[in-house]
C-alpha cells in the first residue's frame, strides 16, 4: 500500500513539473518578479544554468564546452541560449601569431555541433563543416582541433552544424591573434547581434523560405554521381526548381527580419552593455565583429578615427576620419583605432531606425571624467565610410588586367521553389550549384553580381583570403583591401581574386545563414583532393 502511494506521489510530483515547465516556456522570464528560492527551483526544474561572463582563454592548449544556459539580454528579457563555455558570447580566445594551438570541443548539448573558425587559414580537415570537413560532434563526444594561426588579426569562431538556428541562440565567441608588436595601448573586441523577444513570431516569418536542400534525409543524384564522397554524409536533399520559371511573380519580395528586435553587444543590450573605460592619450583598438544577420552601421562620437584592418588584415597607412558610420554586414569585422584625446563619456552606438537600433548602443568612459554633453543621434543619416579609395595607392598582389588561371562569375538572386522562397548561384541551390574547380598554385578570380532586387548577400570564402580589385565596374584605388566575406547589396558587382594555396573542399556561401541554408552555397574544389574523414549517413550533419 505505502508503496501504491509513494508511486502517485512520485506520478502526480512528474505531472506538475511537466505542466510547469510547458506553461513557462513561452513567457519572458524576464519580466517576472519572483522570490529568489523559486527562481532556483525553476532552475532545476528547467535544466538551465544562468549564464555566466564571457572570460578570456590564452595559452596553446583550450578547452571548450558547449552546453544550454539561460541568458539575460536586457532588464526585462531573457532567452534559453546555446553557448560556448556557459556564456553569450563564448570565451574569447587570444593566441599568438605562428603557435600552434590545441583546441578541445566537448558537446553538452543534446544535438550535434562543430566549430568554425571564420577568417583563419586551418587545414581543411580543421575547417569545422559536417558533412564536408568532418562529422557534426554528437551529443557526449568531444573532438580536438590543431592548427597555427598564421595571420594577426580579429577572428571569430562559431558552429556550422544547424548554424542558422544554433549561431542564432548565441553559438559564438571572438578570436584574437594577437601580432608579435602590438601598436594599441587599450583593445575591445565588441561582437554584433539580433535576437528575438518572441521567437515563435520569428519562426512564423520564415516559413516562406525554402531550407529543405538542408533538411531532407535524401541526397541528390548530383552528389551520388560525385567522385567526391565527401558529401555523401550531408542531411540535405536536391532543390530542383527551373529558375526560370521561378522568378514569375518575383516582384519586390524580401527576407522579412523584423522579428529580431533587440540589438546587442557582446549579448547584452541597451544599458545591460557595459562602457568602455579608457585612459587620456592611450591608443585604443576597437574590434568591430558581426555575428548576426544584419549589416550594422556603427558611429564613434567625438573621435578622429581610423580603420586599421578589415577581416583581420591591416590597411596599408590609414588616414583619419570623423562622423562617418562603419557598415559592418555579417562575417564581417572592422578594427577601429582612436587616441583618447577628448575627456568626457562618447557614444559608440549602431545608426538605423529598426526597434532593435537603439540597444545597440554603450558609451566610452574616460577614466576620472564623466563630464559629457553627448547625446546619441541614432536616426541622423550620415557618411559611410568606403574602403575602395581609403589609404593612399598601393599595388596589391593582384590586378584586373593580369592572366587567371581560373575565372568564375557568380550570379546572387533570390528565387520561388513552389511557394518557398529560395537564394540561388547562378539559377542553381546547394548541392547543385556548379563548384569552382581548382588546382593548387592556380590563381583564380571571381566576378560576383547581386541580382537580388532587395537582399544583400555577404559572400563568405573559407580558408582562403581574397583582395578586392573593383567595385561596379571601378578599381580600388586606395590601399589593397585583403578579405574572407565581401556584402553586396542589391545591385553590385564585385571583383576579387585569390591565390589557390590550401587544398580542399571550401564552401563560399552567404552568411545571411537563412540564404545559405536556403541554398547560396557552392564550393572550391581543389582537383584530386580526398578528404580525411569518412562521412556518417547517421551523423544528422548540416553544414548550414
Amino acid at each position: 500500500m505505502k508503496l501504491k502511494l509513494l508511486a502517485i506521489l512520485l506520478f502526480s510530483i512528474l505531472f506538475l513539473a511537466a505542466c510547469s515547465n510547458s506553461g513557462m516556456s513561452g513567457m519572458d522570464h524576464g519580466n517576472m518578479d519572483m522570490e529568489e528560492n523559486n527562481t532556483d527551483e525553476k532552475e532545476k526544474i528547467e535544466g538551465l544554468q544562468t549564464t555566466n561572463a564571457t572570460e578570456t582563454l590564452t595559452g596553446n592548449e583550450i578547452n571548450i564546452v558547449a552546453k544550454k544556459g539561460k541568458h539575460q539580454l536586457n532588464e526585462s528579457v531573457s532567452v534559453d541560449a546555446l553557448t560556448f563555455n556557459g556564456s553569450v558570447p563564448g570565451s574569447q580566445i587570444r593566441v599568438k601569431q605562428g603557435e600552434k594551438v590545441k583546441i578541445n570541443l566537448k558537446n553538452e548539448l543534446d544535438e550535434p555541433v562543430s566549430i568554425h573558425w571564420h577568417g583563419i587559414r586551418v587545414p581543411n580537415e580543421m575547417d569545422g563543416i559536417p558533412g564536408v570537413t568532418q562529422n557534426a560532434v554528437q551529443p557526449g563526444k568531444s573532438f580536438t582541433y590543431e592548427f597555427t594561426p598564421e595571420d594577426p588579426g580579429t577572428y571569430m569562431y562559431h558552429t556550422h552544424q544547424n548554424a542558422v538556428e544554433q549561431m542564432d541562440k548565441g553559438l559564438y565567441g571572438s578570436f584574437i591573434v594577437e601580432p608579435k608588436e602590438k601598436t594599441y595601448d587599450r583593445d575591445y573586441t565588441l561582437m554584433l547581434d539580433e535576437w528575438m523577444s518572441k521567437p515563435e513570431e520569428g519562426e512564423s516569418s520564415m516559413e516562406g523560405m525554402d531550407h529543405s536542400n538542408m533538411g531532407s534525409e535524401e541526397d541528390s543524384d548530383k552528389e551520388a554521381d560525385s567522385e567526391d564522397s565527401s558529401m555523401s554524409g550531408m542531411d540535405h536533399g536536391s532543390m530542383e526548381s527551373d529558375s526560370n520559371d521561378s522568378m514569375n511573380g518575383m516582384g519586390e519580395m524580401g527576407h522579412d527580419m523584423s522579428a529580431y528586435d533587440i540589438f546587442s553587444i557582446n549579448g547584452k543590450s541597451g544599458d545591460s552593455i557595459e562602457p568602455l573605460k579608457v585612459k587620456e592619450g592611450e591608443k585604443v583598438r576597437i574590434r568591430l565583429v558581426n555575428v548576426g544577420y544584419m549589416s550594422h552601421k556603427i558611429h564613434l562620437h567625438g573621435h578622429d578615427f581610423k580603420v586599421a584592418a578589415i577581416d583581420g588584415q591591416e590597411l596599408k597607412q590609414p588616414k583619419e576620419i570623423k562622423d562617418q558610420v562603419i557598415s559592418i554586414a555579417p562575417g564581417e569585422r572592422y578594427d577601429i583605432e582612436f587616441t583618447a584625446d577628448n575627456p568626457g563619456e562618447w557614444f559608440i552606438e549602431c545608426h538605423g531606425d529598426m526597434e532593435g537600433t537603439s540597444g545597440m548602443k554603450t558609451k566610452i568612459q574616460y577614466e576620472n571624467s564623466s563630464n559629457s554633453t553627448d547625446k546619441s543621434n541614432q536616426s541622423e543619416e550620415l557618411p559611410e565610410f568606403t574602403f575602395v579609395n581609403y589609404g593612399p595607392s598601393k599595388q596589391g598582389e593582384f590586378s584586373l588586367d593580369q592572366k587567371y588561371d581560373v575565372e568564375y562569375k557568380m550570379d546572387l538572386n533570390t528565387a520561388m521553389n513552389g511557394s518557398d522562397m529560395a537564394y540561388t548561384i547562378n539559377g542553381e541551390t546547394f548541392p547543385e550549384t556548379d563548384n569552382i574547380n581548382v588546382k593548387e598554385g592556380d590563381l583564380v578570380k571571381v566576378t560576383l553580381t547581386n541580382n537580388s532586387m532587395m537582399d544583400d548577400h555577404p559572400m563568405h570564402l573559407h580558408g582562403h583570403f581574397f583582395q578586392v580589385l573593383s567595385k561596379n565596374g571601378k578599381p580600388v584605388e586606395g590601399s589593397p583591401i585583403i578579405k574572407d566575406t565581401i556584402n553586396l547589396k542589391p545591385g553590385d558587382v564585385y571583383v576579387v581574386a585569390f591565390k589557390a594555396d590550401n587544398p580542399g573542399n571550401w564552401l563560399f556561401h552567404c552568411h545571411d545563414l537563412h540564404h545559405a541554408t536556403a541554398g547560396m552555397v557552392n564550393m572550391v574544389k581543389y582537383d584530386g583532393f580526398k578528404p580525411s574523414f569518412t562521412p556518417d549517413p547517421n551523423a544528422n550533419n548540416k553544414p548550414e
